[in-house]
């Protein structure tokens, strides 16, 4: 049974740590996923008769790990909901993308179309029907062994979005086989993308949640020295964002 870390617990929220390589919900697959783990752990933690309520409000990849949230009930995930159709969420990730990336950094705005047939997305024109604006903006941290730390602000929550947008750059994450990334001779076999901070308005109380989960302490995160203080950098992202106007349709 795959393992996860509780960060945030109230009677509105549930916020883990998601495993790598597990679903949030079933798939073909059939593997353990991680919306059906924590209902039993709810169950049993409140002796909780019948089914348990655990609204999804956001995803994450099968192969992407660190910080998500859950809601406990109906309100709390309506108006969670809310604040992810107006991007008022922030949602910061930190990747390793092969490379040395020696820009400071920037935003990327693309047109993505996703082959549901063949589960991959692409960077198509402006103008071909069914793309969608995707929009990140990213900072560099650190170069090593060939490799980049990056973190990344995601605007936009399109399937696929960072994987997509990085590897259209030149950069693909590493490990990622599907978007170019796949593993080389020394490189990892895991996907190097990580949901590094969830920050919103709580659905009830008036108060900033904030949920932070750092990468493991293994390959390719313990070649970077800074990842034990990102504040800076998560800084320069956010208060660049807020100055700048993003169209609406975004």
């Amino acid at each position: 049974m795959a393992e996860y870390k509780v960060l945030y617990e109230d009677n509105h929220l549930l916020a883990v740590e998601k495993p790598v390589n597990i679903p949030v919900q079933k798939d073909i697959s059939d593997d353990d996923d991680l919306l059906g783990l924590l209902k039993q752990y709810i169950k049993d933690k409140y002796n909780k008769p019948g089914n348990v309520f655990l609204g999804i409000v956001h995803r994450l990849d099968r192969p992407v790990g660190g910080a998500m949230v859950f809601a406990r009930t109906s309100k709390a995930a309506s108006r969670l909901s809310e604040q992810i159709r107006k991007r008022e969420i922030k949602k910061i990730y930190l990747a390793v993308v092969k490379g040395d990336l020696n820009i400071k950094g920037g935003v990327l705005v693309d047109y993505l179309l996703k082959d549901k047939e063949k589960n991959i997305v692409k960077v198509v024109p402006e103008t071909m029907p069914g793309g969608r604006k995707a929009v990140l903006r990213y900072t560099v941290i650190e170069n090593a062994d060939k490799l980049s730390l990056v973190m990344i602000n995601l605007e936009t929550g399109r399937p696929h979005q960072i994987r997509v947008q990085l590897s259209n750059l030149g950069y693909p994450i590493l490990g990622d086989k599907k978007y170019g990334g796949g593993k080389n001779s020394g490189y990892s076999d895991t996907l190097s993308l990580w949901s590094h901070i969830l920050e919103f308005k709580h659905p009830v109380k008036n108060e900033i949640i904030r949920i932070t989960s750092n990468p493991p302490d293994c390959y390719p995160w313990n070649l970077f020295s800074k990842l034990s203080d990102l504040s800076i950098y998560e800084s320069l992202i956010t208060e660049s964002v807020k100055n700048e106007n993003f169209p609406e349709d975004i």
